[in-house]
């Protein structure tokens, strides 16, 4: 099968970049099970494994697409084409309501739900990226893993978690200083800020961190971060929002909206068994996984059927108010 997957971004994204990296790990499992992949994306764009076609905003997009094409895979509603088989990937939540093509697909159960919709597909990471994991160890630092300027993710709540579990923690993702959202400084001693990392420097702090904490304030729409935690056997400290039931069992975290709770369960991390995170992350998230879901819902496709019986009419998902935090 011939598979045209779109994005409207640069790829590689070099630090975060959570959808860029997922298409990424997307086709390369797809092109190592011997399919053949094209990838469409910003000026600036390169891959090792399949060509790169620049999106052009001047040109009819259906022109652009190469011919002999099966099936387009775009995660970006700026390109769906009128003349090509296509499945569209929504990665974030909506902040109104609105309708979406047949065939689109969300990042996990809960996700497609919100959004009045039954197709999903979790994420999948690609192992190459991360390299060995080391599961005899209980780390000495907590982690937390993305945007910490954005009020969603609850950094505060994070290290406040830390705090009362006893353990200092890394934030991965942000500065003690921010002026993206309006001016912020976090003065807590106990947390450390190591501003916008990526590559082995961030495997190295999830390799050697005690856990995650994750204690997000919206409707995950997946969570990336959580994944490569398990893939490190770090067990998962987050609030049970979004698609975070789903990826968190008891064996693999603790989730809750209170602040003590989540800090009682943290400071039992030790006991939880990496081997068997790590495990479950093998069981469930790979790319491969993610690859051969898409796969079934690619054939469905291409066979005449839709993945919806009539466009989905979502409601607003994303509002601005936060969902529960209890400082206690």
């Amino acid at each position: 099968m011939h598979i045209c997957i779109v994005i409207d971004s640069v790829i590689p994204s070099l630090l975060y970049g959570g959808s860029e990296r997922v298409v990424l790990w997307l086709g390369r499992a797809l092109h190592e099970m011997g399919h053949r992949v094209t990838y469409m994306a910003r000026a600036g764009s390169r891959c090792d494994f399949a060509p790169v076609r620049t999106l052009d905003r001047t040109l009819p997009f259906d022109s652009q697409i190469p011919k002999d094409v099966d099936i387009v895979h775009s995660h970006s509603e700026t390109y769906m084409p009128r003349n090509h088989p296509v499945c569209l990937t929504i990665h974030g939540n909506t902040r109104h309501a609105r309708t979406f093509h047949p065939n689109t697909i969300f990042v996990s159960m809960k996700h497609a739900r919100n959004h009045g919709a039954e197709a999903f597909v979790h994420n999948g990471l690609d192992p190459s990226e991360y390299g060995p994991v080391e599961l005899n160890h209980q780390g000495t630092s907590f982690v937390f893993l993305g945007k910490a300027a954005w009020h969603v993710k609850n950094v505060r709540g994070a290290i406040r978690v830390a705090r009362l579990a006893g353990a200092p923690i890394n934030i991965l993702g942000g500065w003690r200083l921010n002026f993206n959202m309006g001016f912020r400084v976090t003065l807590d001693p106990n947390a450390h800020f190591k501003g916008m990392v990526g590559g082995e420097e961030k495997n190295q702090y999830l390799r050697h961190a005690r856990g995650l904490i994750f204690p997000v304030l919206w409707e995950e729409p997946f969570g990336v971060a959580v994944i490569e935690s398990m893939y490190f056997g770090l067990p998962v400290f987050g609030t049970p929002y979004g698609s975070l039931p789903e990826l968190v069992p008891t064996h693999v975290g603790y989730l809750s909206n209170h602040a003590t709770e989540l800090a009682k369960a943290a400071s039992c991390a030790h006991e939880y068994d990496r081997n068997a995170i790590h495990a479950w992350w093998q069981e469930h998230f790979t790319s491969v996984h993610m690859a051969r879901k898409y796969l079934t819902y690619y054939e469905k496709i291409l066979d005449g059927e839709t993945l919806h019986p009539t466009p989905i009419c979502s409601p607003a998902v994303r509002g601005s108010k936060l969902l529960d935090w209890h400082r206690t």
